[in-house]
């Protein structure tokens, strides 16, 4: 095949699809058609999952996909197959098991993996170098030996296939069912802890992901500890390399144990979850700096990943011009030339820089003689007076890095990654004040439920105005979620309707009435993967059935709907056995468990919307660290039809009220907001 000529991926809507559409390999997208040619033809299947902001993917493009020599051995003997795990996370959480399975618990992107024409996988591994090297075989070798195997040792690979097909129908299928003891929360403390760098901030050694729910949930934990673990590493993360200093945001990890070095993507769901954190954080102890993080967070995801349609793109790619990172970092020459000497010298002190640069080259192993701003830990923050020095010389490079040639943007809008910032917007902007980003937050929300919405159905992706994909478990949990959080900031009966809404279809889609779990792909669905795919465990994003627990709930709590808490409650159950011995790896979960483990506050506010005592009531619940609690407006009769309950809740003596239930009592209305302050 011609390298220059489209093959079919070129007909899709993924980005990371569409940048394989001129590779000389005769991609498939996922679907009947590659299996129905690998049956005609008797072929192994090559399965490639990644995505299009994918650093290491991008390397194994140019070193195979793009070689003629590979493609040939590809076309030849095997029907490959391209998949986007951002659009089908179904396929991704299944053969990610797969891969972890063969690489003694390693996984990443990109996969590769070989499977039969019936799906059944025979090898899996991840990133595959295009030569023999250090003792690994090269992509091409491996070709040629799987090819050679499956033409005369047939046998064998099916018997393989077999066994580890049967094995992962059983993956995610809970093993020890029981109660939830609070005894977890303490043990998810301790091993927090035992994992905390108490030098450089953060939890593990290199390298280090923001683990932005896991440390909320320490947020939730008594003890001032628990606190300081929290503060050390936000304030770590927001000096590293892994915050964006001039355009804000935050990259996806830290390569090393100092947040110098990051990996330069930048991830929607990461500015939501960090979002979240730093809003709780200003919440609990009032300091500038976290809501500072929350205006820089907000500002990039406003200016960089807004659709004009009013959803949130995806994410930005780590490379640029080939490489990655390029986009981001600096020489002292160009900080110089760009700025003066004076305040460039500055700036560059300031920012840990230096005349060689600051980091070494991963291949060469180098000074690199770029620079990567950062504030350096032993500093500090710069004095007020330096941060306004900084400012205006922050703007300036900004704009003249915007004449870069950008990194990818991946412009499609997912119904989960947007499902989660709009409940980070709308809860940060009604805890800071700042309307524009509720209002964000409604444009986003009212996207998702006209475009991503087709007879009633959540759709999982729109990409240029084209909607498609059903949509899976996440997308109704984290939609559902955004959607009360965005009512408890404009108290619009109609999200908080929706999210009711969503929450029933979502257990009528996704649960197993018989496994008492949620499964990612709905029963709708027409398309049979070869094993359900049952989400639990918290990786980057929370786990579908733990955010599902939690969208049960807080939404059933709010609603008065106990059965919808009923069954939050029996999947949390089910799941013990595996939360209670492995706390750390279920924050998401614990946030549920911890709301049925311990009382839960339920306020409603009764007054007219606009009435200033109304307003001051609001803002008393809405600017305090409440976990715990859900928030209800009543001023009028729309919400009674979402919520029953309230037409017994008004204004007292004709003033606003606010009204605090807790543990199934309630307690006086209070007409003033020191009064409610008193009793929150």
């Amino acid at each position: 095949m011609n390298a220059k000529r489209a093959n079919r991926l070129a007909r899709e809507q993924s980005p990371y699809l569409l940048q394989h559409a001129h590779n000389p390999v005769d991609w498939y997208p996922w679907g009947p058609e590659a299996f129905a040619r690998a049956r005609d033809e008797d072929k192994l299947v090559f399965l490639s999952i990644g995505y299009a902001t994918c650093h290491w993917c991008h390397v194994m493009e140019r070193e195979s996909f793009e070689n003629e020599a590979t493609a040939r051995l590809l076309n030849e003997s095997f029907i490959s197959v391209k998949v986007d795990r951002e659009e089908r996370p179904d396929i991704d959480n299944i053969y990610m098991s797969v891969v972890q399975a063969f690489t003694g618990g390693h996984g990443g992107w990109p996969m590769s993996l070989f499977l039969t024409p019936d799906q059944r996988p025979v090898f899996a591994a991840t990133y595959l170098p295009p030569e023999n090297r250090y003792g690994r075989a090269g992509f091409p070798t491996l070709l040629r030996e799987l090819g050679k195997l499956w033409k005369q040792e047939r046998e064998r690979l099916l018997e393989q296939a077999q066994s580890v097909t049967q094995w992962l129908n059983a993956q995610g299928l809970p093993e020890n069912p029981g109660t939830l003891e609070p005894g977890a929360l303490k043990r998810f403390g301790e091993t927090m802890r035992a994992l905390y760098d108490s030098e450089l901030g953060g939890f593990g050694r290199a390298p280090k992901f923001p683990r932005s729910h896991a440390v909320s949930l320490l947020l939730r934990l008594p003890g001032q500890d628990h606190l300081a673990m929290a503060e050390h590493t936000a304030q770590a993360m927001w000096q590293g390399g892994l915050h964006d200093h001039l355009g804000g945001g935050f990259h996806r990890y830290s390569t090393d144990r100092e947040w110098l070095l990051p990996h330069f993507e930048k991830m929607l769901y990461d500015q939501a979850l960090l979002l979240d954190f730093y809003r709780e954080l200003f919440q609990l102890t009032g300091k500038p700096l976290y809501a500072d993080a929350c205006r820089d967070i907000m500002d990039y995801v406003l200016r960089d990943l807004r659709d004009e349609a009013g959803g949130f793109y995806s994410a930005e790619d780590a490379d640029s011009e080939g490489e990655e990172g390029k986009f981001y970092v600096w020489t002292w020459q160009e900080l110089v030339d760009a700025l003066g000497e004076d305040d460039g010298a500055f700036f560059a002190r300031t920012y840990g820089c230096r005349e060689g640069g600051n980091f070494r080259d991963e291949a060469t192993h180098q000074q690199s003689g770029a620079n990567i701003l950062h504030l350096p830990w032993h500093a500090g923050l710069p004095a007020p007076d330096a941060q306004a020095r900084l400012a205006p010389l922050r703007r300036k490079l900004l704009a003249l890095r915007s004449k870069r040639v950008r990194p990818l943007l991946d412009d499609k809008v997912l119904t989960d990654w947007n499902g989660l910032m709009i409940g980070a917007a709308a809860r940060a902007g009604a805890a800071l004040g700042e309307p524009g980003w509720i209002e964000a937050a409604q444009k986003a929300a009212d996207f998702a439920s006209t475009t991503l919405m087709r007879d009633g159905r959540l759709l999982h992706r729109c990409r240029k105005g084209q909607a498609g994909i059903p949509g899976f478990l996440e997308d109704y949990a984290f939609l559902a979620q955004g959607l009360l959080e965005l009512y408890q900031a404009d108290f619009e009966p109609a999200r908080l309707e929706l999210a009711l809404r969503l929450c029933r279809e979502m257990v009528r889609l996704f649960r197993d009435e018989k496994e008492k779990v949620f499964h990612t792909q709905g029963k709708d669905d027409p398309e049979r993967l070869i094993a359900p795919s049952r989400s639990f465990y918290d990786g980057a994003i929370p786990s579908g059935n733990a955010a599902a627990c939690l969208a049960l709930v807080r939404v059933g709590r709010l609603t008065q709907d106990e059965s919808l808490v009923s069954l939050a409650r029996q999947t949390l159950e089910a799941f013990a056995g595996e939360i209670n011995s492995r706390p750390e790896s279920h924050p998401y979960a614990l946030m549920a468990a911890q709301l049925l483990m311990e009382p839960m506050q339920e306020i409603v506010i009764a007054g007219p919307r606009h009435d200033e005592g109304t307003q001051a009531l609001l803002a008393t619940v809405q600017r305090r660290f409440l976990p715990r609690a859900v928030l209800a407006l009543h001023d009028g009769e729309d919400i009674e039809r979402v919520i029953p309950a309230l037409k017994a809740q008004g204004p007292v003596g004709g003033k606003p009220a606010a009204y605090l239930c807790e543990h199934f009592a309630c307690k006086a209305p209070v007409t003033d907001a020191a009064s409610l302050a008193a009793l929150l």
